[in-house]
């Protein structure tokens, strides 16, 4: 995609807008009438953005359909009067990405053109990303110390039948671990079935886990399964185990030992061929020493423990967690967003008490508040926001990203002098361009996506050679 099409009735307006975009180094600018557009010599896959007067869709709102259906992929911006005070109707901004006042302002629209680029790319990313597996995200991405070791204990266990006791602080992703050991089992292709202990009152617990007959206690008006025998010979998920009271505890234990179970009302033995994965949040130690908890039972599930690490011990994988968490908002067609170098900054220097969990709201929220636009850390909600030079931000050992654009150098903490920097980074890629270009000035400029005039005014500001020796 790199064209863009300017639509008004007024050509004066459109030739203005061309010539401001050619100015700030866009080109293949295309201009059409509010109903000549579909006669422009170009293919809708070529778009990078189309720019549509705000008066041509409310003489015709069929227009912004009609643009949408010809090319899908697009994104619309609308132009709109600086001067006018109309609002967009809900319809109407469903369709439109942004709006784009008139008289233009180079820092509005180079910001807007930005959001049409991430809203390009992540639509791109979203069609080749086709049947990337959600259930399984995530919370699995990093290359901490700690991270890696839950990764090699379910490659170890998956493969058994072992009962499984998974422990961290809410939100680290502790079903996300359930369902990759039930995913590369044996047993992947028969029920993953979840349960909170701890969401389900006392007195129904008994018969959400084993079922119940018809007439079994007031309100059982049919017989039901229970999640054992939805379960049956696969994997199931007992979510914040250290929640169940302790009747339930002695009836678990029982069918973890013999393997059997009864419906409530009915005293026909069922077996279960389940495979348990418990997990909480709870010190399950201590509560067996404050009386809360079954120490048989306990032993029972803790057959292999895997330990969920905090967030804030794994610092380093947060950069990578931004990533796959924008890359499964994109896949869900919920948008996208780009995080600049100093707002994954601040995020990596935050405490996280809510965890992963915590760290995807605060992404979907950037989504939702900067749809396709790129977040710095004076956007971040207030309490995310940390000063570059206070001691919590003491920076670890390895590189910051921005989302989907590349690395950036770290400044130096004597200060750069950004202006000389950018200077000599232009000057040295100028000097690659012609270099592989062989001194040809245009083939130079196609590789750095500028104009050949552009490029001439920049070698003769850097001295690098005279147009005229170069050509």
């Amino acid at each position: 995609m790199d064209a863009i099409i300017v639509i008004d009735s007024d050509i004066q307006k459109c030739s203005c807008i061309k010539a401001i975009l050619e100015f700030v180094d866009y080109e293949n600018i295309h201009m059409a009438g509010p109903d000549d557009w579909h006669n422009a010599l170009l293919s809708p896959d070529q778009l990078k953005a189309i720019i549509i007067a705000e008066s041509a869709v409310r003489e015709a709102p069929e227009r912004l359909s009609a643009l949408r259906e010809w090319a899908p992929q697009a994104p619309i911006l609308m132009l709109k009067d600086v001067k006018s005070r109309s609002r967009l109707s809900k319809e109407i901004s469903s369709q439109v990405l942004a709006t784009i006042e008139y008289p233009l302002k180079y820092q509005d629209l180079t910001s807007t053109l930005q959001q049409a680029e991430v809203y390009c790319a992540s639509q791109g990313k979203a069609q080749a990303q086709g049947g990337h597996s959600p259930e399984l995200f995530r919370s699995l991405v990093g290359n901490s110390r700690g991270i890696q070791q839950v990764r090699r204990m379910i490659e170890k266990v998956a493969d058994s039948d072992a009962t499984v006791l998974i422990l961290g602080e809410s939100g680290t992703g502790k079903e996300v671990v359930a369902r990759n050991i039930h995913y590369h089992s044996p047993r992947r292709n028969r029920p993953f079935v979840p349960l909170n202990c701890g969401a389900i009152p006392s007195e129904l617990l008994e018969s959400e886990l084993f079922g119940h007959e018809k007439g079994a206690f007031t309100g059982a008006i049919s017989a039901r399964q229970g999640r054992f025998e939805m379960a049956e010979g696969g994997t199931l998920f007992l979510d914040e185990i250290g929640d169940m009271d302790m009747q339930m505890q002695v009836k678990l234990l029982r069918v973890l030992q013999e393997r059997t179970f009864e419906r409530v009302g009915s005293n026909k033995t069922l077996n279960a061929d389940v495979r348990i994965i418990a997990a909480t949040h709870r010190n399950l130690e201590k509560a067996i020493e404050e009386g809360a908890f079954r120490e048989d039972l306990f032993y029972r599930l803790n057959v292999f423990p895997i330990e969920m690490p905090p967030l804030r011990e794994r610092a380093e994988d947060i950069p990578l967690l931004i990533k796959e968490i924008i890359k499964r908002l994109q896949h869900e067609n919920r948008g996208s967003v780009s995080l600049t170098q100093s707002a994954v900054m601040a995020l990596s220097q935050y405490h996280w008490a809510g965890n992963v969990r915590e760290l995807a709201n605060v992404i979907e929220r950037l989504v939702i508040m900067h749809p396709y636009g790129v977040v710095d850390m004076r956007d971040l909600p207030e309490k995310y926001q940390v000063d570059p030079g206070s001691e919590e931000a003491a920076v670890p050992d390895y590189t910051m990203i921005r989302i989907d654009e590349p690395e950036v150098t770290r400044i130096p903490r004597n200060g750069i002098d950004l202006k000389e920097h950018l200077s000599n980074l232009e000057c040295s890629l100028i000097k690659q361009a012609l270099e592989d270009a062989e001194g040809v000035v245009a083939h130079a400029a196609n590789r750095l996506h500028l104009r050949r005039t552009t490029l001439v005014e920049k070698l003769r500001k850097y001295g690098i050679q005279k147009a005229d020796e170069v050509t």
